[in-house]
This record gives C-alpha cells, structure tokens and sequence, in this order.
C-alpha cells in the first residue's frame, strides 16, 4: 500500500505536540550546577606531600603528558657519626590535559596516594597551551576530591585515622593534666595566704599546722 502524501510529516508534528506538552528536563547551567557521581572522572588533583618523585606515574602515561622536574637535596646526618641522607624536591608537577585522555593509569600505579580524581570539571580554557596545569593549580584540586565510601559498613576503622585519632586523644589527657597540675599550683600559695599571717605553715602530706617550736613558731 502506497504511503499517503504528508504522512511523514504529520506524524513529526504529532511528536512535536506531544513533546511540548510535558514537563522539560532541561538543566539551567551554570545556575544550577549538576548532580556528578562521586567516581566522576573530572580532573586531577595532587597531593604533593605523598609524592616522592618515583617517575611511575610519568613512566607510565599512554600520552606522556606529566611533566615532573625535581633536584636532590642533602640531608644532615640525625646523629653524630651518622650517615648523610638525600632525598628527591619536587620542583615541578604539571599535567597537558589537552593531551590526557583520562585513563587513571597515573593514579592507579601511584604507590603513595598522591594523585586522586576530582569531580571538578570547569577547567575549559581559550588557548590550548593554557590547558597544562602546574602543581599549584592540581593542589587546589586536591581539595574538591569527595571522600570514599566505606566498602563495608561493618568494616574497622582505617589504621591511618585509627592511629591519628590516638595521637590526638593522648595530646589531649596531656594537655588537661598539666593544666590540672598549673591549676592546682595556682591554688597552693591562695591558701596560705588565706590562713592569715599569724598561722603556721601546714605541715607537709597533712592539712594542720606545724606545731610551734622552742625557739619560735615553725
């Protein structure tokens, strides 16, 4: 059966009215800014305290698109006698993401956890030059990467948080018995004060007075 002339046309406009009927789903970008999942592969951030200057995650980059410079520095020996140190500077870290192709290879192979995925997406730039970050710009990224999720919620509490919140609780009881033992000296001359000029000192470990002696009051 042959095709009615203007067929194909009402059925477009039938689409069209039904479309424009319903309710729009349309984000209003920049203003409303959109719901990313935690994983979301946005940016790379770097954490340049964890980095050793092991070259791995240059090394191994598809696109070769970390440029990382750096220079040894010595370090005196901790003890007399001891033997000198040396250890890699970081000098300088950035990423071409006009070349990076958002593989995750550089996280994965990181053996110190300083590089970790950023939600952060509002990187575009006018020139492609500008799109090589430096190590400035990739801590401040740093600061956008969303806590992980517990992978079980039954699981114990991480050794590294374990150990810092230890730490902080013996600091703390040191904290609160010095200002104990400070609190206490404050008070000790207030009670001798207190018990007048003609009273003798308290006898030590006991809370009476020394008794007079023969030449005079103790």
């Amino acid at each position: 059966m042959a095709p009615i002339p203007g067929s194909g046309l009402a059925k477009g406009l039938a689409v069209t009215l039904r479309t424009m009927t319903k309710k729009s789903h349309t984000a209003q970008y920049p203003d409303a800014q959109p719901d990313l999942p935690p994983r979301t592969r946005g940016v790379i951030g770097l954490f340049e305290e964890n980095c050793t200057v092991c070259m791995l995650c240059a090394r191994e980059c598809p696109d070769w698109c970390i440029y990382i410079d750096s220079h040894k520095e010595t370090i005196p020996a901790a003890a007399p006698g001891g033997r000198e140190r040396s250890r890699n500077v970081l000098d300088r870290f950035a990423i071409d993401f006009a070349l990076c192709m958002y593989c995750g290879i550089c996280i994965e192979v990181c053996p110190f956890d300083a590089l970790f995925w950023s939600p952060e997406f509002e990187y575009a730039e006018t020139d492609i030059h500008e799109l090589t970050h430096e190590r400035d710009k990739l801590r401040e990224w740093m600061w956008t990467v969303p806590e992980p999720p517990a992978l079980d919620p039954g699981a114990e509490e991480p050794k590294e948080i374990a150990a810092a919140r230890k730490a902080a609780e013996k600091l703390a009881a040191t904290q609160a018995a010095e200002a104990a033992e400070a609190a206490e000296a404050d008070r000790a001359p207030g009670a001798d004060r207190a018990a007048g000029p003609g009273t003798p000192p308290a006898a030590p470990g006991t809370g009476e007075p020394q008794p007079p002696t023969e030449g005079g009051t103790a």
